[in-house]
């Protein structure tokens, strides 16, 4: 297996609010995830930041050889447990009142791939070269798009696109959508909505299926959101098997 993540503030903002990590513990298991943080004086950038922490540790400290279901229980518990943390942490910092983040993750092991999400950041499965979102966007326009009164094309340039209808800090109580996918895949890629606001599926495909290194592709990608105009915050989380006989 290969991986690489990275995260840019883009062009636009004076701060990234983005927090992302890709982890492999002592018995070949990965754990990727990306938080888009939210809310004034960096506030954005503390929430994402304990989302991606809190799980990291647990991913290390707890995460070993879990069957399925044991680890579908894992995601729901930690990602209760990382609302928690950012409800505390603003009891101490009224600053910081009414932050939150959203999060994708997703953990692939020798039997099963998971993801896990809250929000309107992105996971994708790469299979036969194409990629295929697994996850659902808990958002305005997506809710609009799936009652039919919009198109996808209009979703794009909709004045609520930012519009959330969940995310951690944002409500007591949260739950993460789960997904559970066929492991028969050739890369996991996890992203902002930096990235998919500003490149069209097709063309982050192209990127992806070049025969460049793994980080000049990531690379690549975040380059050309930028030079599309760079909006956002831009995060990504990449891992792919890596092919028998073949050298990128």
């Amino acid at each position: 297996m290969k991986s690489f993540y990275l995260t840019d503030k883009g062009k636009i903002r004076e701060h990234n609010e983005d927090s992302v990590i890709i982890l492999k513990n002592a018995d070949s298991e990965y754990l990727l995830a990306v938080a888009d943080g939210m809310g004034g004086h960096r506030a954005g950038e503390v929430a994402s930041t304990i989302a991606i922490n809190y799980l990291s540790k647990r991913f290390q400290e707890t995460f070993h050889n879990l069957t399925k279901e044991e680890a579908i229980l894992w995601i729901n518990d930690n990602v209760t447990n990382v609302n928690n943390q950012i409800f505390k942490y603003e009891e101490g910092h009224t600053e910081s009142l009414g932050m939150g983040t959203t999060l994708v993750l997703a953990i692939y092991t020798k039997d099963y791939l998971l993801f896990g999400n809250v929000g309107d950041s992105s996971g994708f499965v790469l299979k036969n070269k194409k990629l295929h979102k697994v996850t659902i966007d808990h958002s305005y326009v997506n809710l609009l798009v799936e009652a039919g009164e919009i198109t996808l094309e209009e979703a794009q340039t909709h004045p609520r696109k930012n519009v959330l209808l969940k995310a951690l800090g944002a409500s007591p109580q949260v739950e993460a959508d789960i997904f559970d996918c066929d492991t028969n895949i050739e890369g996991v890629l996890l992203a902002s909505d930096g990235l998919t606001n500003m490149l069209e599926l097709s063309k982050i495909e192209d990127v992806i299926n070049s025969n460049e290194d793994i980080e000049e592709r990531i690379v690549s990608l975040i380059r050309k959101s930028n030079n599309l105009g760079g909006t956002d915050n831009i995060s990504i989380a990449y891992l792919e098997k890596e092919e028998e006989g073949v050298e990128r």
